[in-house]
């Protein structure tokens, strides 16, 4: 079982004070925003907020990382959950801590983890730690074996078990690197010079005979140790010992043959010459390939799982039907004589690949299944396993023309487990939102848990698995809160109920919490409260500075647009005390896509919220808009961008754009848009396609053409650009261009590794040739995707604030200029 009651990732530690002092010197108030104040180092005006939240295994303390102290970075905190001093952690003490990572027992009676390359056992009762071993090489994965009897671990690309009992360690398997020796082809001549020495000479026969006496004697040996396996070029991952001892499970993951990266020139370097970043392949190129193996211990012999009794393994995204249907009809004269060609030359089934996740093992070791999934990631199969015949069972298939992914599901295996040694648990949007179901392994009889039009985004067994603790948005989209529910479902008893956000992290003894929890405009702080409905939370922290908390921060409007295709659509408003008829509003675009913003707890954009009320200070009105493609809200809205980006995530704006000249007192003429990275692509669309809509666009850190980016996230959404090239064309920027009428302005780092520079530049001179002349380009050289320096933060925002007043402002001209 993996640990669920961990301490936060340990940090260095700058000199410690033993007890921290909460108070704060008093400051200036803050009474007139500007961007040089609101862009300055967050940790140095505004506070640092708590973060990594764990307990001790015993229960009585808590640990967080923090920083009050305005260091450069955060360091280790702890407090008593029933209140005391909150004190930091001495770099001694954090060295005597156990990790985050670790697996307990059934019984919860013992931890192993992993700590500097070492390996551990810990004692819960007794708080006894026991080394495993100290070597210079790493050792990694440890879990409890052979029903908790030993403790295994891999080191080197193979599996080690250690028994507490003894203390003996073994090598329990012996994979090698590279081909078995003597497995390739020999040359014919080779072969005849070898016989002829032989057949010439005794002496060379003679000791050819002794060679082979010693190499039946060394086989002989041999069958006392582990099955030398050899991988090839494959990487082994995920080595498992079963239950029984008998079998070891394994990946191989056979990584492409080398492709062409691309590279980010680094031009502000400490050498003074321009240093090159690789950084990745792009979209459509070759991907690993998966397999999973295993070995038979008792048998001595190695099996790599099939998969063609998989349903749907052949089955062809809908998509390609369009490309069948383009494809030009044979030749009148012609088509009897093609149809027998195709007829007789008609292709085998084309069979995905696939990535398997485990084997995962019910606790008394008799049942195990896997996770696996289509490598076009349409398809997710809950499968069981028997390794004695490598023969596998149907649970669940979950298909999305779209792709794969949600809350507790994600690219990976997802959240997994045994409820009893007969039921697995998961998570799957097979209603349209993400929810709880278990399923039989023996009658794959199926049940769904939880229901409704809300999201279960956690999912947490309690330790004697009688109840279910979950984090849902079940009151609103914009909120999240932490239930309870019986094990075999029923009624979610709400435990948090402060308005926003709770990030509930249990006690050991699940008795007590420990909540992160933030508001709209109160940025995160640690609370602690029992596990009980309606109890009241207490206070631990008090990160915010008098000055972050003199100035009004704005508690924004959530409300929701009805989308042209009727769907409703949430966002946030901020609008001014006193708006003026016709003003100007700006419409904010958040980024990554796959991102909730218009919710009721402290965003991560915390610089553009702070900027928007600004905004608002100056008569703006702002509107914050969850688009399609958004996260909080399902499935349908998650994959609403399939195959088109800049469709429903731009006509989402345009109609929030709609709402604000209807409903709110603006100007339809004095509407500006911004935002960064996939916002930054949005806004690029927008002013390229919508140039009637939007007067002035600033678009940051931009995707400008998605044959460019990525693998991992673009192929999902757009199919491979070979395979889907219609996806592609509607949906990158730099192919309407030529439509660009109102002002624009475009900021880039210059070393950013996740939207490569070269993506602006390529848009640059596409505008170039086009002879358009309303758009600038600011550059950063020293900043990746995420910028860091507060001197360039504030250098984007004036520049941002500049855009809009200048094109805003009504004393501003209506029509565009300088475009053709």
């Amino acid at each position: 079982m993996r640990s669920t009651s961990i301490l936060p990732i340990l940090v260095w530690l700058l000199p410690t004070g033993a007890v921290l002092a909460q108070t704060t010197p008093p400051t200036a108030s803050l009474t007139t925003l500007t961007v040089e104040k609101i862009m300055r180092d967050p940790a140095q005006w505004i506070g640092s907020a708590p973060s990594n939240v764990g307990w001790s295994e015993d229960g009585k303390r808590i640990y967080f990382n923090w920083n009050p102290e305005k260091a450069r970075r955060d360091s280790l905190y702890t407090v008593a959950p029933g209140g005391g001093a909150i004190r930091k952690v001495s770099l001694a003490d954090q060295r005597a801590l156990p990790t985050t990572n670790g697996e307990y027992d059934q019984q919860y009676a013992r931890k192993v983890y992993e700590k500097d390359g070492d390996i551990f056992l810990l004692e819960l009762k007794s708080g006894k730690t026991r080394r495993v071993t100290r070597t210079t090489e790493r050792e990694t994965d440890p879990a409890f074996a052979l029903q908790g009897k030993l403790i295994s671990y891999t080191r080197a690309s193979n599996l080690y078990t250690w028994d507490p009992a003894t203390g003996e360690t073994t090598q329990r398997t012996d994979f090698r690197r590279g081909n078995k020796p003597g497995s390739g082809t020999s040359d014919k001549s080779d072969k005849f010079l070898r016989a002829q020495q032989l057949a010439l000479f005794d002496v060379i026969r003679q000791r050819d005979q002794d060679q082979k006496a010693r190499q039946r004697l060394q086989k002989a040996v041999a069958r006392l140790s582990p099955k030398a396996i050899w991988l090839g070029t494959n990487t082994l991952e995920n080595l498992q010992l079963s239950p029984n001892g008998r079998f070891v499970t394994y990946r191989l993951a056979q990584e492409p043959s080398a492709e062409k990266v691309a590279i980010v020139p680094s031009f502000v370097t400490a050498s003074g010459f321009t240093e090159d970043l690789s950084t990745r392949t792009k979209v459509g190129a070759p991907q690993t390939a998966y397999e999973l193996g295993i070995y038979d211990i008792g048998r001595d012999t190695t099996f790599v799982l099939g998969y063609r009794e998989l349903k749907g393994l052949d089955e062809q995204p809908a998509y390609r039907k369009e490309y069948t249907l383009r494809a030009k009809a044979p030749v009148a004269a012609d088509s009897a004589k093609n149809a027998s060609a195709k007829k007789k030359d008609k292709p085998a089934t084309e069979l995905r690949r696939v990535v398997p996740y485990g084997p995962y093992w019910s606790d008394n070791g008799q049942h195990a299944f896997l996770v696996i999934r289509s490598s076009d990631n349409k398809d997710r199969w809950i499968v069981s396993l028997d390794p004695a015949t490598q023969k596998i069972g149907l649970l669940d298939r979950q298909r999305d023309e779209a792709w794969i992914n949600g809350p507790g599901i994600g690219y990976g295996a997802g959240s997994v487990g045994w409820l009893d040694n007969q039921r697995v648990w998961f998570q799957s949007e097979e209603s349209g939102y993400s929810h709880l179901y278990t399923v039989d392994v023996a009658s794959s009889q199926k049940k769904a848990l939880t229901s409704g039009n809300f999201e279960v985004q956690k999912v947490q067994l309690s330790r004697d698995k009688k109840l279910w603790y979950l984090t849902a948005n079940k009151t609103h989209p914009g909120e999240q809160h932490f239930y309870r529910m019986p094990v075999n479902g029923g009624a979610l008893t709400q435990i948090t109920t402060m308005p926003g956000a709770s990030e509930v992290t249990m006690s050991p003894d699940e008795k007590t919490l420990a909540v992160r929890y933030s508001y709209t405009n109160k940025p995160w702080e640690l609370y602690v409260m029992p596990n009980k409905p309606g109890a009241k939370a207490r206070q631990i922290t008090n990160s915010l500075t008098e000055e972050f908390k003199s100035y009004p921060w704005r508690d924004p409007e959530v409300i929701a647009i009805k989308a042209r295709d009727g769907a409703d659509v949430y966002a946030r408003l901020y609008r001014p005390a006193k708006a003026e008829a016709q003003g100007p509003a700006v419409i904010f675009v958040h980024g990554a896509g796959y991102l909730q913003n218009a919710h009721k707890w402290w965003s991560q954009y915390s610089r553009e919220y702070m900027f928007h009320n600004l905004l608002v200070d100056k008569g703006y009105t702002v509107l914050d808009i969850d688009y399609r493609g958004s996260a909080g809200y399902g499935q349908a809205v998650r994959t609403g961008i399939y195959r088109y980006m800049g469709g429903k995530d731009l006509t989402d704006q345009v109609d929030g754009a709609k709402l604000l000249a209807e409903k709110y007192g603006v100007s339809p003429q004095r509407i500006g848009i911004y935002g960064g990275s996939y916002g930054g692509f949005i806004t690029l669309m927008a002013m390229f396609t919508q140039p009637e809509v939007f007067k002035a666009g600033a678009a940051l850190r931009s995707v400008t053409d998605w044959a460019h980016y990525n693998h991992g996230y673009t192929d999902n959404i757009l199919n491979e650009p070979y395979n889907d090239s219609i996806a592609y064309a509607r949906s990158s920027p730099i192919y309407y261009a030529d439509g660009l009428k109102g002002a624009l302005l475009m900021c880039h780092g210059m070393v950013d590794t996740n939207v490569h520079f070269q993506d602006i530049v390529r848009l640059s001179q596409r505008l170039i040739e086009l002879h358009k002349e309303n758009w600038e380009l600011a550059v950063y050289p020293v900043e990746d995707h995420g910028f860091v320096e507060p001197a360039s933060w504030t250098d984007e925002y004036k520049r941002i604030l500049k855009l809009f007043e200048t094109n805003l402002r009504p004393g501003a001209a209506v029509s565009g200029s300088g475009g053709n």
